[in-house]
């Protein structure tokens, strides 16, 4: 499955631009910015880039992977947690803003996004099947990009496609798709109760194969804390895929609240 383990920068092209000057600016190459974007007839005539076009950069240099957007004229929190189906307190929090209300044209924020690269028969319907990610989100991700469209994707053009969160947690590990074995890491942010992110994952069958236990972010509330755990399987799996649960319980009742499924598979 090709999901791109490289860093990327989201970047909406501005007034003299070139792609020379982009891929100075990010440490990429005009090759590569051309090819992940299609930016070849009949999208577009060679080296030809407009202002207000939106496009990933694969940087070389950068470990470990994650994808970096570059904050635009006219952007806001809100309007850059919408393209990423992600809530503006998540975005704040991971990036440590101290007023979310203040951001600066040209700032680099870690997005909650993952990078696929289209291989030769697949559509836009079958990869939101397959990472179990709504349509409608992977189109407001991909919002403004000149190679990217409902009717045709081309082989080597990069998708960009969000995170799996919800207001208070992310799971920024296993990617959606990964095949998940015991000694595992799961990995996140996540702003909870005392710091206690809970997990368990169950396959499609609704075994529970790894029942449910917690780990403690490094950070409790307000902050949004990394939490890492090995994953142990207690039993073995019915079936070839399934999901990793990660939430927390309400303080209140013991319910499941923030709640996060990553669609996984098995060996």
């Amino acid at each position: 499955m090709p999901i791109v383990r490289q860093t990327h920068v989201v970047y909406t092209v501005q007034p003299g631009d070139t792609l020379y000057s982009i891929a100075a600016r990010f440490g990429s190459t005009i090759l590569g910015i051309q090819r992940v974007n299609q930016l070849i007839p009949p999208i577009t005539d060679p080296g030809l880039i407009f202002p207000g076009w939106t496009l990933i950069i694969p940087v070389l240099a950068e470990r470990p992977f994650r994808t970096i957007y570059i904050t635009a004229p006219r952007d806001s929190l809100f309007r850059i947690g919408q393209r990423f189906s992600a809530h503006t307190d998540l975005i704040a929090g991971v990036n440590q803003l101290q007023d979310p209300n203040l951001i600066f044209v040209g700032q680099p924020l870690w997005a909650p996004a993952f990078v696929y690269e289209i291989e030769m028969g697949d559509t836009l319907y079958n990869i939101s099947r397959r990472f179990q990610i709504p349509m409608a989100n992977i189109i407001a991700a991909n919002d403004g990009r000149p190679g990217f469209s409902l009717d045709l994707i081309y082989a080597g053009f990069r998708l960009l496609l969000p995170l799996p969160s919800s207001r208070n947690i992310v799971v920024i590990r296993p990617l959606p798709g990964d095949i998940i074995r015991g000694g595992d890491r799961i990995e996140g942010f996540a702003r909870v109760f005392e710091a206690n992110v809970l997990m368990q994952i169950q396959d499609d069958n609704g075994v529970v194969v790894s029942q449910e236990r917690f780990t403690t972010a490094l950070e409790g509330p307000p902050a949004y804390g990394y939490f890492s755990e090995t994953v142990v399987f207690d039993r073995t799996p019915t079936t070839t895929g399934g999901w990793l649960w990660v939430y927390s319980r309400s303080a209140i009742d013991g319910s499941i609240i923030d709640l996060v499924q990553v669609r996984v598979a098995f060996v």
